[in-house]
């Protein structure tokens, strides 16, 4: 599956537009990162614990929208973006969406 962030894709013609495709997750936090991270904010520096979270968020965001594209026989999602929002107080959604089409060589 090709994903790209640009409404076009380098040396492929697109050749049906399937539609409107997304994915999503909701992540909490874990409480023994949040006493890791009250550390970090007193010393400062990275919180490594909810940069792995919030990745492992996204990926799992863009392998469920990349699924519903493969429903749909894409080969390919355009414009696709990722998003996040806070749904309750220490959780978030991930939400990633873009544009399922059907890609071919130029010829």
């Amino acid at each position: 599956m090709i994903i790209v962030t640009t409404e076009s894709i380098p040396g492929l013609e697109i050749k049906k537009c399937l539609g409107l495709v997304k994915g999503s997750t909701v992540q909490s936090k874990h409480i023994g990162n949040d006493i890791m991270a009250g550390l970090k904010t007193i010393i400062g520096g990275e919180i490594k614990e909810y940069t792995d979270m919030l990745n492992e968020a996204r990926e799992k965001a863009i392998r469920r929208m990349e699924e519903e594209a493969e429903s749909l026989g894409a080969n390919a999602i355009v414009a696709m973006r990722v998003a996040t929002s806070s749904v309750m107080q220490g959780a978030s959604e991930i939400i990633a969406y873009g544009t399922a089409v059907a890609a071919e060589q130029k010829i």
